[in-house]
């Protein structure tokens, strides 16, 4: 027979391989009073520690005020830990499947700090390769990454380059500007870079001549479409250098109620977009990712003003693309964001599996793409439109079309952006040899 003290020890194992550490005092000792009376596994211990993090992320409630009120059965000690867990799970899928509103964060929301640590070193090579998301059963673009910094210095809660790397420290590579001028790349070839899957393109400006290289090396290679990607409103550099049409600059956009409460140390909404209306005035292509959309309970209200202030402050001519994404985790992730123990409503959806991750139901996500789409009506015979990340089944729905291959899909886009960046150099270019699979 397990006595008290065997089970202390038993529970002081079993806690350790849990996020129990980052519970306030409260919710600890509340759970540690209620697995001595239940005497949980640890496989049910986990359940109601995950549980118990993800109420106090959430601010909707405490495993104190959730838990299940009935007596316990002294006779079943089995089917109590069962009726205890059922009616937690009920509570927990209440609330996940609930629109969630951000009404009660307030002053409450703690932002996730920033990184401010900076490491400059040579590294061996030159970290060109493909998108470290890209999956096989989404429909994806081929797009070509560049790592020209390791590490972000924003705090976004969903972000997943926090699992891409440990510590807090931002990476710049000493020898980046010698290693790009020694890439050789086919002439022949249009290749799509973007340098904003490891860390923000602009958060860092010019720092240790990081964008002064790809300047020089998008004029020197005319092939190529370098398209950097932010949430900064650090301009600068752009505004104050003789910037090549081939370079794309795009802002990842979302409601202000997200960039406040999820988006913790990134430029507001309006910052956003006055950089990119000050970008597009200097002749630079621009772009917009809707990436991730998030559900909550102003979602409509809040998304279609975004989409109103883009149609009255930018000319088609002057955007490249625009995609569409929404929250997909790993359960790595999900696990990174847990145990961060930050206030956040980004796993309070009713996660399913979609494609080898998690992700929302896929009636949301078509309501989510269908309602930016249809609102940026005006844009869709002069901009390149596509959803990221997502299955191929969601295309036709959403866009009215589908690409039958991601070859397909990639050539398409570059003969898009080519054709605006032909424009943009207001000259006459040679006739790529890549030519655009049409839409079936």
């Amino acid at each position: 027979m397990t006595t008290l003290t065997d089970y202390d020890s038993k529970f002081t194992r079993d806690a350790a391989h849990t996020p129990f550490g980052m519970l306030p005092e409260r919710e600890r000792s509340f759970i540690r009073d209620q697995s001595h009376c239940y005497r949980f596994t640890q496989q049910e211990l986990r359940q109601i520690v995950e549980m118990a993090m993800d109420f106090h992320a959430w601010h909707e409630t405490s495993i104190c005020d959730a838990w299940p009120s009935e007596t316990y059965d002294t006779v079943n000690r089995r089917r109590a830990r069962r009726r205890v867990l059922d009616e937690l799970r009920k509570i927990w899928h209440t609330y996940k499947n609930t629109a969630p509103g951000y009404q009660r964060f307030g002053a409450h929301t703690k932002p996730t700090p920033a990184k401010s640590a900076l490491d400059v070193r040579p590294k061996q090579t030159l970290g060109l390769g493909y998108c470290p998301v890209a999956s096989t059963r989404t429909r994806c673009c081929n797009l070509m990454t560049l790592d020209a910094v390791e590490n972000c210095g924003f705090g976004c809660s969903y972000c997943s380059i926090q699992s891409f790397y440990r510590g807090d420290t931002i990476n710049f590579d000493s020898r980046f500007a010698d290693k790009l001028q020694a890439l050789e790349l086919d002439p022949k070839r249009i290749y799509h870079i973007g340098t904003g899957q490891s860390s923000d393109s602009l958060l860092w400006g010019n720092r240790h001549g990081a964008l002064q290289a790809l300047v020089e090396f998008a004029h020197e290679h005319p092939n190529v479409i370098l398209e950097l990607k932010t949430k900064s409103k650090n301009i600068s550099f752009l505004l104050n250098n003789d910037i090549p049409a081939n370079m794309l600059c795009t802002w990842s956009l979302n409601t202000q109620t997200v960039i406040t409460h999820e988006e913790h140390q990134t430029a507001p909404l309006i910052d956003r977009l006055n950089a990119a209306r000050k970008c597009a005035d200097r002749g630079i292509l621009i772009g917009f990712h809707f990436h991730p959309m998030m559900l909550y309970n102003a979602w409509r209200a809040d998304y279609a003003q975004i989409f109103e202030h883009l149609l009255e402050k930018f000319d088609p001519s002057e955007v490249a693309l625009v995609s569409l994404g929404t929250l997909t985790f790993t359960k790595s992730v999900i696990r990174t964001i847990r145990s961060r123990g930050v206030k956040s409503k980004v796993l309070q959806m009713p996660l399913v599996a979609t494609d080898g991750k998690l992700s929302y139901p896929e009636t949301t996500k078509l309501e989510l793409f269908r309602f930016a789409y249809k609102n940026l009506e005006p844009w869709h015979s002069q901009v390149f439109f596509y959803l990221c990340m997502e299955n191929p089944r969601l295309w036709q729905p959403v866009f009215g079309v589908h690409y039958p291959s991601n070859d397909a899909f990639e050539a398409a886009m570059k003969s898009s952006y080519m054709n605006k960046i032909k424009k943009r150099r207001g000259k006459k270019c040679k006739k790529w040899d890549q030519s655009p699979t049409p839409l079936s």
